[in-house]
């Protein structure tokens, strides 16, 4: 594997091994979401809040528990919207001190969001795992996915994002066109056969190896009977390859 240990992106310096983790805290209260921080423990030192928790309420003021703990957080939203608009968002998150944010928008958009970020990753969300090429198809998008993702990614890179969101599938791609000086994180990882919605998936070690920084894992470290212990063997699956 020709990968450095720790690898510089633009705005954060390195990333440490286990924080290249991510879980998905897609739960439907804040008290759930608390048992599972206090459950995982050092287990999980990264996670990423989505639209459920959002309308769960007391999101914000989860992500200050979490930044208490140490914890990085990717605030999940999606934000879509007129750019002005966008840029406001942008700016009211800075405050929290996430790591990241995501942005499913236009060219106008991202460019908002990145000329507003500070210290806040901006990632372009390419094309959700969730979609296959008949989705594309159905939303009236007359190329493959591959191409999709090259040109949004293109196209948020110019406009000063950070990274994107993209499959492992398409993420050899995205470093042979672009290189290594940008965030990659790979939701859809399942590390056993797939069995839900996710469709364009790869498992940790492919996700790694095709180029991801960061995988994202939900249902099957929040599914399982014992999460800290499936955690914490998906971080040794990701020591391992970082000491290849």
């Amino acid at each position: 594997m020709q990968r450095e240990l720790e690898v510089t992106v633009p705005f954060k310096g390195t990333i440490q091994t286990r924080d290249r983790l991510i879980f998905a805290l897609d739960v439907s209260s804040s008290d759930e979401a608390l048992h599972y921080i206090e459950q995982l423990g050092d287990a999980v030192n990264f996670y990423k809040l989505g639209l459920q928790i959002f309308m769960a309420g007391g999101y914000f003021e989860l992500v200050a528990r979490l930044r208490e703990k140490n914890k990085q957080v990717m605030v999940d939203l999606k934000l879509f919207d007129v750019p002005e608009t966008v840029r406001l968002a942008v700016r009211a998150l800075r405050t929290h001190e996430a790591t990241f944010a995501t942005v499913h928008g236009n060219d106008a958009m991202l460019q908002a969001a990145a000329e507003e970020k500070g210290n806040l990753g901006i990632l372009a969300v390419t094309a959700l795992t969730s979609l296959d090429q008949n989705d594309l198809e159905d939303l009236g998008f007359q190329c493959d996915v591959a191409k999709l993702v090259l040109s949004r990614a293109k196209r948020a890179l110019s406009l000063g994002c950070d990274g994107v969101i993209s499959s492992g599938l398409e993420a050899p791609k995205l470093r042979e066109c672009y290189g290594n000086a940008f965030v990659i994180i790979t939701p859809g990882i399942r590390p056993v056969a797939n069995v839900d919605d996710q469709k364009r998936t790869v498992d940790v070690e492919q996700a790694f190896r095709n180029g991801a920084d960061y995988i994202v894992l939900g249902r099957p470290i929040r599914d399982a009977a014992d999460p800290r212990r499936v955690a914490e063997a998906v971080q040794d699956r990701i020591a391992a390859l970082f000491k290849e």
